[in-house]
Formats: structure tokens, sequence, C-alpha cells
């Protein structure tokens, strides 16, 4: 299937999980153009994990995705969001509840037109940077996930490539 819309999402939460600071980034490509790139701040705390992380960066671009026609494809590298938000997996609560529960009312209006899929988190290179950027820019030092700063500038340089073609 040809999709008009792609998007991907990824988060992260440092230096501890859970209870460490929470980030999340996401893109939109609407017929091969960059429409949304960005990252956001979840917060900090017992109530802070990795998956509100992951929830609030799929609430992200689904939350963009909506503003335009056409079929959709949305990729991200959390088994647990893709599995739930597809029916495939139980919720059986946690941190993430709330943030399901926005995820799915969101997922609802776009079902229709629209494929949600894992991807390996090699393949999802951009919002890894957008995620942990956040945090970066923030000075939280990452404990869990390795911070490597020349992939993370090669691959901010990569996409600003992209987006100037």
């Amino acid at each position: 299937m040809n999709y008009q819309i792609q998007g991907w999402f990824d988060g992260c939460c440092e230096p501890r999980n859970p209870g460490g600071h929470a980030a999340w980034g996401a893109v939109l490509q609407v017929n091969g153009e960059s429409v949304y790139r960005a990252g956001g701040y979840c917060g900090v705390g017992p109530a802070m994990s990795n998956n509100v992380a992951e929830y609030s960066a799929f609430i992200a671009v689904s939350t963009e995705c909506l503003k335009y026609p056409g079929s959709a494809l949305i990729r991200g590298d959390s088994k647990l969001v893709v599995m739930q938000i597809n029916g495939k997996w139980k919720v059986h609560g946690g941190l993430y509840l709330p943030f399901y529960k926005q995820a799915k009312a969101l997922w609802d209006k776009l079902k229709n037109r629209a494929h949600l899929v894992w991807i390996p988190r090699e393949q999802n290179d951009i919002c890894d940077v957008l995620s942990k950027k956040v945090l970066k820019d923030m000075g939280i030092k990452f404990m869990l996930q390795r911070d490597d700063d020349e992939t993370s500038d090669e691959l901010t340089e990569q996409y600003r490539l992209t987006l100037e073609e």
C-alpha cells in the first residue's frame, strides 16, 4: 500500500526508569515532505517511565496525523505501545495508563485509515535523537541508554540534509 502519511515516534526515560526524566520525539511526513519534527518533555519523578514517554510520543504523532487526510503508516520501536494499541496485548495498568487511554482515543479516530507497526530501534534513529536531545539540552546524564554525541549529531545533520532536498 502507498501511504500518503508516514509517522515515527520514540521515547526515553533517564537516568533511571521508572522515576527519571521522560521525553519523546516524533516525526511526520505527508507525501514525502516533512511537516512535523518535534521533541517534548513529559516530566520527572515517580510518575514517569519509558512507557509514559513512548505513549506521549505516539500521542504527539497521532495528533499531527489527524490534521491531514489520507492513509497513514505510523512506526515505533515500543512493542508495548504497538501491541496494546493494536489490541494484541492486554493493558494491565501502570504509570502509562492515562496516556494509553488518550492514545487509544486518538487511534480510534485514525484506525480506519492507518496502520501501526513495530520497527527495530535502528530504524527509528531520528526520533531516538529527538527524544534524547530534549534531555541532553536539559543537562540530564544518561545512565540507561547510550548517549553517543557523534551519532546524534551525525543523524541530526543527515535529517537536516534530507529536509533541504
